[in-house]
């Protein structure tokens, strides 16, 4: 069983739409039998939106397969700290979403717009999906520090809610020796020693992190020994994922999961704890 935690339906600005049916055979010719379709709104990135709305529709025409996340921007509902979200978390719960993400919102993680809404999420029992840029402006993502401060912050002030870290200036965090140079790209060589990110893996229940991607797979890949051993110790904190969504895209982590498991590189609870159970666990499937 794969499940993945990451895909998304989309219009990048330029390219040919990625469309349901895209997906749909992607994942059936990658063999993964359940995925996460995430939502894209906000005024950030270079797409045309992917509502809730949306996402919930191809739910209805793949039950068995399309796992929901609703999305909800920080900013909207008054731009207000004081915003009640209820009506909209209810409003997706209803419709069968399991969590929120991806958040992209080009903010401090925590500002205190951002914490109000994960607080609500955490009530209402949603893990939160976000994609963590190094910087405010030129881009889509929360935006943290070096060493991951604001994050901390988050993980102490919001208890009750999962949070599922993603992107580059997540990942760069694998190396104590990030630099402000590498954190907003893909650090290549080998893991010196234990970043920010393994700290808070560990000392934190509330945050999981998203294999997906090409910062989640060069971070375990770009030390390979290391790679291996960072699965087997955070077996239980990872998620597998591709973030597909582009035609033609490569997806080099389905293949390494596959050699990994033919190999026997982490044992069978291991490789089932990071690519199904985890995902079964905290989105309650």
């Amino acid at each position: 069983m794969l499940i993945d935690i990451h895909t998304h339906i989309l219009t990048v600005w330029g390219e040919e739409p990625f469309t349901e049916e895209h997906l749909i055979k992607r994942m059936e010719e990658l063999g993964i039998e359940r995925f996460v379709v995430l939502p894209i709104i906000g005024p950030e990135g270079h797409y045309i939106p992917f509502r809730p709305e949306d996402v919930i529709e191809v739910y209805k025409r793949h039950p068995d397969r399309v796992i929901p996340f609703c999305n909800i921007d920080p900013r909207s509902g008054g731009n207000s700290p004081e915003t009640d979200f209820s009506f909209l978390i209810d409003r997706y719960k209803k419709a069968g979403c399991k969590g929120v993400g991806e958040l992209t919102a080009n903010m401090y993680i925590d500002d205190p717009r951002c914490i109000n809404l994960f607080r609500q999420l955490g009530k209402a029992g949603l893990p939160v999906l976000f994609h963590l840029y190094n910087k405010i402006g030129g881009n889509y993502g929360l935006v943290d520090d070096i060493h991951l401060p604001r994050l901390e912050k988050v993980l102490k002030k919001c208890p009750d809610t999962t949070f599922i870290g993603h992107a580059m200036a997540f990942w760069a965090e694998i190396s104590e020796d990030v630099s402000e140079e590498t954190r907003g790209g893909y650090p290549k060589g080998p893991v010196k020693a234990q970043g920010r990110l393994q700290k808070l893996l560990k000392k934190y229940p509330n945050l999981y992190a998203d294999l997906s991607a090409g910062s989640g797979f060069n971070a375990i890949t770009r030390d390979v020994k290391y790679g291996y051993k960072f699965l087997r110790e955070f077996h239980k904190k990872l998620l597998f994922g591709t973030d597909l969504c582009h035609i033609g895209q490569e997806t080099p982590i389905v293949e390494y999961f596959k050699q990994i498991k033919r190999d026997e590189i982490i044992t069978a609870e291991e490789y089932e704890d990071i690519t199904h159970r985890n995902a079964e666990r905290i989105l309650n499937l």
